[in-house]
C-alpha cells in the first residue's frame, strides 16, 4: 500500500496546492525550474522536424546505417536551428524539437525549416548518392512550425526528469512534421508572420500552398517544399 498511497499524496499535491507561474523572456532551461507546483510563460515558435518512415528504414536496413540516418539529420538540423538562435529542447526518436524566443520568432522558425529542406535535399542526399550508392535510400523529411502561448514545466521524478511545453504551437508543430515529405508546414497565424520575402520569390512565385490540415481539425495551413540556402 506504500506505493499508492505515495501516488494518492502526489496526484492530490499536483491537484491541489498552488502554483508558482512567472513570466519569462526566454526559453527556461531544466534548471531554472524545480519539481514542485512550478512553471514559466513565454511566447514562441516551436518547431518540430521529423523523418518521414522511419519504420521502413529500420525495418529495411542494417542498424548501422539506420543510426547513420538518424544522426545525420538530427546533427545537421541541430545546426541550423542553433544558428537561427533557436534553443532545442528535445530530441525524439527520428525527430527533434526546438524553440525560438524573443523578436522574429516566426521568420527564424521558418527559415530553419527552408534550411533543413536544403540540408536534406542538397548536403545529405547527394553525400548518401556518392557514398552508399548501393543502398539506394533517399532522405525525406518534414518540418512543423506554430506560433503561441507556451507554459514551461518540469515533470517527473527526481531521478528521471524532463522539460514539457505545454500549448498549442507544441501540439500543432509535432502533428505538422507528419504531413507528406519534402517540405515546411506551418499554421496559417505563422504565415501572417513572415514578410513578403518569406511567401513570395524575386519572380513573383508564390512559395507556399494553403492547404487543410486533418491532423489539426481541418484548419488551413501553408505548405512548401522551397528550400532556403546555408
Amino acid at each position: 500500500m506504500a506505493l499508492r498511497d505515495n501516488l494518492d499524496s502526489e496526484v492530490r499535491k499536483i491537484l491541489q496546492e498552488p502554483w508558482d507561474i512567472h513570466r519569462a523572456r526566454k526559453a527556461p532551461k531544466p534548471q531554472d525550474l524545480d519539481l514542485d507546483n512550478a512553471g514559466a510563460t513565454i511566447q514562441a515558435a516551436v518547431l518540430y522536424a521529423d523523418l518521414e518512415e522511419s519504420t521502413k528504414l529500420v525495418e529495411r536496413q542494417e542498424a548501422i546505417f539506420s543510426g547513420q540516418i538518424y544522426k545525420t539529420y538530427l546533427v545537421t538540423s541541430a545546426r541550423v536551428i542553433l544558428s537561427e538562435q533557436g534553443v532545442i529542447t528535445a530530441y525524439d526518436g527520428d525527430r527533434i524539437m526546438a524553440v525560438f524566443t524573443g523578436r522574429e520568432i516566426a521568420e527564424r522558425a521558418v527559415r530553419s525549416a527552408m534550411k533543413i529542406n536544403y540540408v536534406v535535399q542538397e548536403i545529405i542526399n547527394p553525400a548518401l548518392r556518392e557514398l552508399k550508392p548501393g543502398v539506394g535510400y533517399e532522405v525525406k523529411q518534414s518540418v512543423g512550425v506554430d506560433c503561441s502561448e507556451l507554459l514551461a514545466i518540469k515533470a517527473g521524478i527526481r531521478t528521471a526528469n524532463d522539460m514539457v511545453w505545454i500549448g498549442r504551437a507544441a501540439n500543432y508543430a509535432a502533428k505538422l512534421s507528419s504531413r507528406p515529405a519534402p517540405g515546411s508546414h506551418i499554421t496559417a497565424e505563422t504565415y501572417n508572420e513572415l514578410p513578403t520575402e518569406m511567401k513570395v520569390s524575386s519572380d513573383r512565385r508564390n512559395m507556399w500552398n494553403p492547404v487543410w490540415a486533418w491532423e489539426l481539425r481541418n484548419r488551413q495551413v501553408y505548405s512548401s517544399s522551397w528550400w532556403m540556402s546555408l
